[in-house]
């Protein structure tokens, strides 16, 4: 799925306005730094790294690899961002308003990840740790596959899937 394709099937991202509101509610605040690397995932067309993203403040200001990543704990932490664990990268969350469980689809070949929301799932797994006596510590699901954009298009020689 390309970026275009990407904002026609997942809610349209929250505004800088909208996550200033959020950390003001939690106390906490968008500093100059965080607010960078929040517009940055914003932007992004798919899910960045936190080295990534080091790059591309250090084009305009300097930054360190600290920095970036207490401001990503920050920004996780009050729910306007999203860590996908399989990539080791982050993603500005579709659904800051409201706190639920991390649901990505993520292509294998472009990278593109989409984040659903379905209380199903939260329900189903919070039922069975409840019958299994298990203690849910953090609940994020990854599912990889192939989206329909990369599934249409022949693989390409030196292009991984």
């Amino acid at each position: 799925m390309r970026s275009s394709d990407r904002r026609a099937t997942q809610p349209p991202l929250p505004a800088l306005a909208d996550a200033e509101a959020i950390c003001r509610r939690s106390g906490g605040r968008l500093t100059r730094l965080r607010r960078q690397i929040f517009l940055l995932l914003l932007q992004a067309n798919g899910p960045s790294t936190a080295y990534e993203l080091l790059g591309r403040l250090r084009a305009e200001r300097s930054a360190t690899a600290a920095g970036v990543y207490r401001s990503l704990d920050f920004l996780v932490t009050h729910g306007l961002i999203h860590r996908l664990e399989s990539r080791k990268a982050f993603v500005a969350c579709a659904h800051p308003d409201h706190p639920h469980v991390s649901q990505f689809l993520i292509c294998r070949r472009c990278g593109t990840a989409v984040e659903v929301e379905d209380d199903r799932i939260a329900s189903v797994v919070g039922e069975w740790s409840a019958r299994l006596g298990f203690e849910v510590e953090a609940e994020t699901l990854e599912v990889s596959g192939s989206c329909s954009t990369c599934r249409t298009h022949p693989l390409q020689e030196g292009v991984p899937c």
